[in-house]
C-alpha cells in the first residue's frame, strides 16, 4: 500500500476501500512468451497443404505474396510457404486489396462477399479468408489450375 493511504485507512475513514488480491510479496502473473505464439501459428497452418490451411475458427485461411501495380492479375506461383498473386491496382487506399479478393473469388469460383483479408491490409505478405465451406484441396488445385494457365 502507499505511505500516503496507510493514515486514512487506520483512521477508518475510508472502510469502502477494498485492495483484494493485493499482496507485497506476490508476483505478477506471467505471460505467455514467444513459445506460445509459435504454437499457435503451427495450429492455423497445415504445413502438408502448403499456403492453404485452416485456422483455430475452421476457416479456410491462404497466404498470399501480393504483387501490386501489375498490368493484369494473374497466379504468378504457388509455393509452400504463399501463392504469389499480381494485381492489377495500385497499392494505395487498399484499392489492391479489394482487386484482389475480387480476383480471388472469381479464381475460386465464389462470391465476393465470402473472401475477405484477414490479415496484411499495407503488406505484400497477406492473410485471406474464406467464409463459406470448401476444402484446403479444392482450393489449392484451383489455385495451381489458374497458376497453369497464366
Amino acid at each position: 500500500m502507499s505511505w500516503v493511504l496507510l493514515p486514512i485507512l487506520r483512521a477508518g475513514c475510508c472502510s469502502k476501500l477494498s485492495f483484494s488480491g493485493y499482496s507485497p510479496g506476490r508476483a505478477m502473473p506471467k505471460r505467455g512468451g514467444k513459445a506460445g505464439k509459435e504454437q499457435n501459428k503451427e495450429a492455423v497452418k497445415s504445413p502438408a497443404s502448403g499456403p492453404v490451411g485452416i485456422d483455430k475458427n475452421g476457416s479456410i485461411t491462404i497466404a498470399i505474396h501480393a504483387k501490386p501495380g501489375s498490368k493484369l492479375n494473374a497466379i504468378t506461383d504457388v509455393t509452400a510457404e504463399a501463392v504469389g498473386v499480381a494485381i492489377a491496382a495500385p497499392p494505395s487506399e487498399g484499392e489492391a486489396n479489394a482487386e484482389l479478393c475480387r480476383y480471388l473469388s472469381k479464381v475460386l469460383e465464389i462470391k465476393k462477399s465470402d473472401i475477405v483479408l484477414d490479415k496484411g491490409g499495407k503488406s505484400r505478405e497477406k492473410v485471406v479468408k474464406i467464409l463459406i465451406s470448401v476444402t484446403p484441396d479444392d482450393v489449392l488445385e484451383k489455385l495451381k489450375k489458374e497458376a497453369a494457365a497464366s
